[in-house]
């Protein structure tokens, strides 16, 4: 009877760490689902997007406000547009900046918001003007190295 009573406490604490390990794996992968509410979609055109992915969080002042959608390749003007889905209780005026940024230990690429202060405000279809390209630490380094190398001539 003990040894039943042992098995029993330890396949219930085993499956309570696989359900830890799986709810991890989904906050880590940006499959957990934020909001389930309406969303209207906005782009925005990089020139670098760096390794910002599918489902990667749309930030304003820290705060969730939607995720991006889809990243396609503009073979017109050489660059990357993004599709982002933002909730429909928070809107940004028209002349809102988007930047790509970095956040976190594993390096999560994320769109981040800075509002503008135009009265007019964006809706679903409009193209965010404004945007600033991922930064690609190879490329500082790279900048870096040459001009400390341009600087012993």
């Amino acid at each position: 009877m003990k040894r039943t009573t042992l098995d029993l406490w330890v396949g219930f604490f085993v499956a309570i760490g696989l359900a830890a390990l799986l709810f991890l794996a989904l906050k880590v992968g940006n499959l957990t689902q934020s909001s389930h509410g309406e969303t209207y979609a906005l782009q925005a055109r990089f020139g670098n997007i760096g390794g910002l992915k599918v489902r990667a969080p749309v930030k304003s002042a820290g705060v969730v406000v939607g995720r991006v959608r889809d990243i396609r390749f503009d073979q017109e003007n050489f660059l990357a547009v993004v599709t982002l889905d933002v909730d429909a209780n928070y809107k940004f005026p028209r002349d809102t900046f988007a930047t790509i940024n970095t956040s976190g230990l594993l390096g999560e690429q994320y769109v981040g918001f800075e509002a503008g202060g135009d009265d007019v405000m964006l809706k679903s279809g409009d193209t965010i003007k404004k945007t600033q390209d991922a930064m690609v630490l190879e490329k500082l380094i790279s900048q870096f190295m040459y001009n400390k190398a341009s600087e012993g001539k």
